[in-house]
Formats: C-alpha cells, sequence, structure tokens
C-alpha cells in the first residue's frame, strides 16, 4: 500500500506515451519501489486514478511495478480526475491514437506525432538505441553519456556520433585524455557494422532484431 504523490508522463523511442505513478516509497520483494506504471490513459480512467490516492501496487512476474487498485475510502475530499495532456508534454506536437488495421480498433497507446528528431524525449531514446547492445553496441557510450552529451549539445542525430567535438569533450568534468581516447577508439570501431545491425539501430516500428 502507498501513496501517489505526483503522475508524470514519459515519452519512448516510438513517440508512445506512458503514465507513470510517483508513489512514496515501499518495499516490494525485498526491492523499494517509486515508481508504478499506470499503463494508459484508459487504465487510468477505468481505475478512476488520482494524484494523492491510496493505492495498491504489486511487481508483476517480478519486474514491473503497478497499480492495481485504489481505496476510495481513504480519497481526499479535494481530489481531482488525472487530466491526460493533448499535446506531447515534450515538444508540443499533437497526440493521436493510431488506428490498429488488424484489431479494426484504435490503440490504447496515445503518441506524439512528431517525425525524425524534432522532439526532445523521442531523440534521446532513439540515440540510447542506436548505441545500445543488439544496435552499434557502442563500448562506453552508455544511456547517461547519450542524455549529457545532449543536454550539452554534442548530438543531436545520430551521424554526430561519428564527428563528435573530442576537444570540448575534454575540457568536461570527468573526462580525462584517457577516457576521451577510449571513447574515440570505441565510436571509431563502430564505423563499419553489419547491416541487420544497422537496420537494428534505425530504430523502425514493427522492426525487430
Amino acid at each position: 500500500i502507498s501513496e501517489i504523490v505526483n503522475i508524470e508522463i514519459q515519452i519512448g523511442r516510438t513517440g508512445a506515451l506512458t503514465p507513470v505513478a510517483k508513489i512514496k516509497p515501499v518495499n516490494i520483494g525485498g526491492v523499494k519501489v517509486s515508481n508504478a506504471t499506470l499503463h494508459n490513459e484508459d487504465e487510468i480512467r477505468r481505475k478512476d486514478i488520482r494524484i494523492g490516492d491510496t493505492v495498491t501496487v504489486e511487481r508483476a512476474g517480478d519486474v514491473i511495478p503497478h497499480v492495481i487498485s485504489v481505496d476510495l475510502k481513504k480519497r481526499k475530499k479535494n481530489s481531482n480526475k488525472f487530466i491526460f495532456p493533448n499535446n506531447c508534454p515534450s515538444c508540443g506536437s499533437k497526440i493521436i491514437k493510431e488506428f490498429n488495421i488488424t484489431t479494426k480498433k484504435q490503440d490504447a497507446v496515445l503518441r506524439c506525432t512528431s517525425e525524425g528528431y524534432e522532439c526532445e524525449k523521442i531523440s534521446i531514446e532513439k540515440l540510447k538505441h542506436f548505441v545500445s547492445k543488439e544496435a552499434f553496441n557502442i563500448d562506453g557510450f552508455g544511456k547517461k553519456i547519450v542524455e549529457s552529451f545532449w543536454h550539452l549539445n554534442l548530438i543531436r542525430l545520430p551521424n554526430q556520433i561519428f564527428s563528435l567535438d573530442y576537444s570540448k569533450i575534454r575540457r568536461l568534468d570527468g573526462w580525462g585524455e584517457l577516457s576521451v581516447s577510449n571513447l574515440r577508439y570505441s565510436i571509431n570501431e563502430k564505423k563499419k557494422i553489419s547491416l541487420e545491425r544497422f537496420i537494428y539501430s534505425l530504430g523502425i516500428r514493427h522492426i525487430g532484431q
């Protein structure tokens, strides 16, 4: 049992908007949990989940924590329904539910309509995917570095990884001569990769490994 402190919208690589409940930290099966997925807008409506609610959280399959139910008896008098945004919280683009040709229904997931690398959150996730283990697999180029280089305006597009300004990186905190030359070596090593890794790195929807 925990309390929802806030509901944040996370944006994934494919533009999918996922609502996440920030909860008061609670121990579930020996793991400290402070985030729980709320899946999508329909799920929030169905369970009528609101900020400030006391909720039951479980770790499904010992992996992702999610909210099962709300204790309505403990709901505060001044609580309001959670309103999903009409625009992408990252770039302001319109958000839509796509029509699924297979199920002949609208998808439950809302997506940002921004294409390419205009949306900051999508771009960062795409770049993380590009350098990931199954894709370019650039050693020492982890998620934290992608975020840091993005915010420092060192990379905005995948191709810029291969023309980094190493003199700027040398001046950054925590980057010595050795770590810079290791990074340069790792990147140069991956200038030639197999075709299937390259296709996968582009992150085209519905095309996995």
